[in-house]
């Protein structure tokens, strides 16, 4: 399963490339293919709601069954897009409306093309993902491509565990008396750390069991200390050799898995979770890289 997240989590930035480069190559096609994608985008929201609205057993519902459904759709939603009559040929037909042009021919759709696919492209990629999403991973991007330049891992990996570890930034760890530890890592604070620290509650999977208990963990003075200890952490650890590998040949999976299996975290399902968490934050990073 692993080899057919990372083609489809790859999906959307890489036909984001790819159309940007086709739009001056061939600004025609470029146009077919947006109302394509756009097409392929309504298709698996309608796959969504049918099956929202189609009541399950429950005895397969999880995170993994759910992965695959998605991934699922989306290649059904990706091939059933384009074909003649379909939704895509309307949306051309608007496309071309929306640029002024009458005809087809390469003068006229060059001439109107490049900044109308410039700003539905942004919008394509971060289709339905909330704008506080959005907003963290804005907020954290010039801090993770500074400790990705020292480390050589992606910053769309390190900002996604940023935000599966603090829920997007809306369960931050602070300090008693509310004071922010800027720790979106939840990173443990070990006998070797010489920094400030805070006592938070916070939930372990032990023997298969949610347990309540009491840890300490790093505080810090900024949001680019922390990225900038994690990193450090990261990359200066034999624990995570092969984390880091992983990160810097772009496998998102083995990343997110590597991670899970060297003790980073205690949940059972922690390797599925962050895998999907960097899909959506590489889908918001191409807007900004535009």
């Amino acid at each position: 399963m692993s080899s057919s997240f990372q083609s489809i989590s790859g999906q959307s930035l890489g036909s984001l490339d790819s159309l940007k480069a086709q739009a001056s190559r061939d600004p025609k096609a470029s146009i077919r293919e947006t109302a394509k994608q756009f097409e392929s985008l309504f298709m698996q929201e309608v796959m969504k709601s049918m099956r929202a609205s189609t009541l399950s057993s429950g005895m397969l519902d999880n995170n993994a069954t759910q992965l695959g459904t998605e991934m699922l759709d989306t290649q059904f939603a990706g091939k059933m897009s384009g074909l003649p009559g379909g939704l895509s040929e309307a949306i051309q037909k608007q496309l071309q409306r929306q640029m002024g042009i009458q005809d087809l021919s390469p003068e006229n759709i060059k001439k109107n093309s490049q900044t109308t696919l410039a700003q539905a492209l942004p919008a394509l990629a971060t289709k339905g993902i909330p704008n506080h999403v959005q907003g963290f991973i804005q907020k954290h991007d010039a801090a993770a491509r500074a400790a990705s330049a020292a480390t050589g891992i992606p910053a769309s990996f390190m900002v996604a565990q940023a935000a599966h570890e603090s829920g997007w930034g809306k369960r931050e760890i602070t300090g008693a008396d509310g004071t922010p530890s800027h720790n979106i890592f939840g990173i443990k604070a070990t006998p070797s750390w010489k920094g400030k620290t805070v006592d938070v509650k916070t939930t372990e999977v032990i023997n298969g069991q949610a347990v309540k208990v009491t840890a300490k963990f790093r505080a810090y003075g900024s949001y680019d200390e922390a990225f900038k200890d994690y990193a450090k952490l990261i990359s200066g650890n034999d624990r995570y050799a092969k984390v880091v590998a992983q990160a810097q040949n772009g496998n998102a999976a083995g990343f997110a898995r590597g991670l899970q299996q060297a003790g980073y975290a205690t949940d059972p399902a922690y390797a599925e979770k962050l895998a999907k968490t960097i899909q959506t934050t590489q889908r918001v990073q191409s807007t900004l890289m535009a």
